[in-house]
This record gives structure tokens, C-alpha cells and sequence, in this order.
């Protein structure tokens, strides 16, 4: 077959499944970008002749690593480290570290794979990656993870830099964490150096981080509701998570008029029919981030809410959904459920969660929806000015990050109508996400050459 023959969906992911075996998140992710891309690429020869898609879907490394380290007793602890670097075709890899007994290179490689075209569409100069350990640091001192997060560091510092790789925090990894991984950088390398982003502010940070990824995906949601004339003042919100993402994604809706009802965690939801207003959710962020306690915990505090154990929050009625916890969290099933019960709008604060069979419902119920790479890109997008402030060694103001955050959003926005619209008022965020973020990442790669 020569290089520039096309060939069909089926025929391509069924070389993604062979050259992948027992990688199910990865196949899923690349996938569901495919299904647009090819139809896409039709008429575009170069897209086909230089395997555009097919180079994408193979990251430029994936990195294995051994980390070692010594738990409180004195035992010796042997997890494992990964970082995918996906492609760095329109500027340094960039993605997070996630520490969580779920990790494995497929989830990695899929999260690298969507951080690609999530980064993208931000505009800002960022490539793809990802990176994390099966090492759970629920349970555990903060000596033991300082210690885990000094031996990761003592591997992965090799692979990362300011103008190479520069990781932030994820599922796990938080400001303590990156604190105790920058010291490590510092110590080895004797480089104070934007290397990781969601650094503290005293050294290197930048203010509304914490926010951002739950304000953006709020902010996203508020775009595709104008465009049927729409806000959230007075809209019913479902919430799955309860930790960064979940509660400021809580807090914007509040700010903006509309009305929490529900906050996981793995143990199962709350429902709270008065409201999570802003004093609830102050509640739940001192309780999950000082206390390490769990969700269930909630009713105890405010006890007109009710706790369902083991279950997600998909049938409780509501105006929007914004699943915010973790990938394939909202199946087929609830994604039918939510449609049933009157959910005209659904914006993913966390990456890839609702599974193909979800994806494909709501498409066809037409429903605005928003895809994470699209609605949950405004942590990564204040990570970019992250790095930008660290390399003029400057911050700036609080009201300057959130204007630049509503504005890049709103750029996403755009971005996925151009490539979205499907006629008769329906916008096909999904299409419009993938076709956007594929089309930056590949003409930078038809300008390299083959490399």
C-alpha cells in the first residue's frame, strides 16, 4: 500500500488496538478524536500522505521509571513513575503529574494524547504530555510523601525543563507535592527555574491556579448557554467530585446565580436540595484539603442532605451536569438518564470522563456539551501564564489572570464553533474541540518535515 493511500476509520483503529494491547483508556481517547479527524482529512491529501493522525496517536516518548523509598516504619516501598512526552510540535510538553493506585501507561497515554489538542486550543505555545506513579498518597505521613515525591523527582528531573517538559499537578499532586518535587529539582540541579507550574506564590506561582480549571469550565458553560440565549442564573447544577476542580467549578455557578445540588467523592454523592452555597462549599474545601476527610461527612454538618453510598449523582434532576472527578465516571446509562430528566447542558471539568457510548448520546440528543479538552483547558491555559510569568520574572494582578482566563476560554469557544457548527442552531462541541486542536498540532507538523 503506498504511504498516501487513505484509509478507513476501522482500518486505523484497528492498528491503534494492535500496536496498543491492554491500553483500553488510550484506544478510547484516540478513538473518539478519529471519528471527526477522518472526515476532517477527506480532501486533505498532506494530512494523509505524512500520517498526520497516526503519528499523534504515538507519543514522542513514553518514559518508565523505578521509585524507591522508605515508609515510616522503616520498610522499603517500590512503586513505579512514568512521563509520557505525546508531542511537542507547537511548544514544550506540558501536563501534569497524577498520584493515584489507578494509574498505568494507558491512562497516562491517553491524558498526553487529550492534553495535545486541549493545549492547542488554548492558543498558548504548549505541547502534550502527562505523568504520574500508582502510588496513593491517601494514608500516608507527609514525611512519607515528601520522601516518594523526592525519589520520583530524582528520576523524572532528567527528562523535564523549562523549555523541554514542565509538569503541574493533577489527581494527587497538589501545592504540597509540587513543593516538595521543586525542592528536589533545586537541590539536584542547583536551577531555580519555571520547571513545574502550580508552584506556591511565594515562590513562583501564579495566583487563581487553584481556580482556574473549576472557573473555566464554568465560564465554557456559560458560552455555549448564550448561544441559545441562556445563563445560569437560576439553573440546577449537578457536580460530581469534591476536590479543586469540583468545588470552584461549585463556586463560580454560585457566583453566577446558579443552584449546587450535588459533590462526590469515591465513597459516593450528597445531595444537598437547599443548595451548596458558598458557605458549604468553604466547608467542603477546609474538610477535604485540611482534614483529608471524606464527603459523606457533609450530612453530618448540614443534615438536610442526604449521602448515597457507592453511587454517582447522574439521576438527581437538574439544568446542567459537570462531571469533575475522574475518567469513564458517566456512562451510556446516566448520560440517558440525564437527558430524561430535563439536562439541556453537561461541561466535563476532568479528563475523558464520560465514556463513548455517553458521548455518542448526548450527540445525538443534541444537547450542548462540552468536552474536557475544550471546557476544563483553563487550568492548563493559566499554567501557560505560569510559565510565561516565570520567565519574565514577573506576576501579574489577580483581575489581569482573570480577565486573560474568561478570554481564552471564549477563544476555546470560538475555536469549536468554527469547526462545530452543524446548521439548525446545533453546536457540535466534540467535533468542533477535536478538529480545532488537531489542525494547529498538525500544520506545525507538516512544517517540520518528517520527524
Amino acid at each position: 500500500m503506498a504511504v498516501s493511500d487513505h484509509v478507513d476509520l476501522p482500518t486505523f483503529m484497528e492498528g491503534v488496538k494492535k500496536r496498543n494491547p491492554y491500553q483500553p483508556e488510550f484506544v478510547q481517547a484516540v478513538q473518539e478524536v478519529a471519528e471527526d479527524i477522518f472526515e476532517f482529512m477527506q480532501d486533505k491529501e498532506e494530512y494523509h500522505s505524512q500520517q498526520i493522525l497516526r503519528r499523534i496517536a504515538e507519543p514522542d516518548r513514553v518514559v518508565s521509571f523505578r521509585v524507591c523509598w522508605e515508609d515510616d516504619k522503616g520498610n522499603i516501598r517500590v512503586q513505579r513513575g512514568w512521563r509520557v512526552q505525546n508531542n511537542n510540535a507547537i511548544g514544550p510538553y506540558k501536563g501534569g503529574i497524577r498520584f493515584h493506585p489507578s494509574v498505568t501507561e494507558s491512562v497516562l497515554k491517553f491524558l498526553a494524547f487529550e492534553q495535545t489538542f486541549k493545549n492547542a486550543l488554548t492558543g498558548l505555545p504548549m505541547g502534550g504530555g502527562k505523568g504520574g506513579s500508582n502510588f496513593n498518597p491517601k494514608g500516608k505521613s507527609v514525611r512519607e510523601i515528601m520522601r516518594f515525591c523526592q525519589s520520583f523527582m530524582t528520576e523524572l528531573y532528567r527528562h523535564i525543563g523549562a523549555d523541554i517538559d514542565v509538569p503541574a499537578g493533577d489527581i494527587g499532586v497538589g501545592g504540597r507535592e509540587i513543593g516538595f518535587m521543586f525542592g528536589q529539582y533545586k537541590r539536584i540541579t542547583n536551577n531555580f527555574t519555571g520547571v513545574l507550574t502550580g508552584k506556591g506564590l511565594e515562590w513562583g506561582g501564579s495566583l487563581i491556579r487553584t481556580e482556574a480549571t473549576g472557573y473555566g469550565a464554568v465560564y465554557f458553560l456559560a458560552n455555549m448557554l448564550a448561544t441559545r440565549g441562556e445563563d445560569l442564573a437560576g439553573k440546577t447544577a449537578v457536580i460530581s467530585g469534591s476536590g479543586n476542580v469540583a468545588t470552584h467549578a461549585a463556586e463560580k455557578i454560585v457566583q453566577l446565580g446558579g443552584k449546587v445540588l450535588t459533590l462526590s467523592d469515591s465513597g459516593g454523592y450528597i445531595h444537598d436540595p437547599d443548595g451548596i452555597d458558598q458557605e458549604k462549599i468553604d466547608w467542603v474545601k477546609s474538610h477535604k484539603t485540611h482534614r483529608r476527610g471524606r464527603i459523606e461527612e457533609y450530612v453530618e454538618a448540614y443534615p438536610g442532605a442526604s449521602f448515597h453510598a457507592g453511587k454517582t449523582p447522574w439521576g438527581v434532576p437538574c439544568d446542567v451536569a459537570l462531571p469533575c472527578a475522574t475518567q469513564n465516571e458517566l456512562l451510556g446509562d446516566d448520560a440517558r438518564l440525564l437527558i430524561a430528566n430535563g439536562c439541556k447542558a453537561v461541561a466535563e471539568g476532568a479528563n475523558m470522563p464520560t465514556d463513548l457510548d455517553g458521548v455518542h448520546v448526548f450527540k445525538a440528543a443534541k444537547i450542548l456539551y462540552a468536552p474536557g479538552k475544550a471546557s476544563n483547558a483553563g487550568g492548563v491555559a493559566v499554567s501557560g501564564l505560569e510559565m510565561s510569568q516565570n520567565s519574565e520574572r514577573r506576576s501579574w494582578k489577580e483581575e489581569e489572570l482573570q480577565q486573560m482566563l474568561k478570554d481564552i476560554m471564549a477563544g476555546i469557544h470560538k475555536s469549536c464553533l468554527a469547526y462545530g457548527d452543524q446548521g439548525g442552531g446545533y453546536i457540535d462541541y466534540v467535533k468542533g474541540a477535536n478538529i480545532a486542536g488537531f489542525k494547529k498540532v498538525a500544520d506545525a507538523m507538516l512544517a517540520f518535515g518528517v520527524v
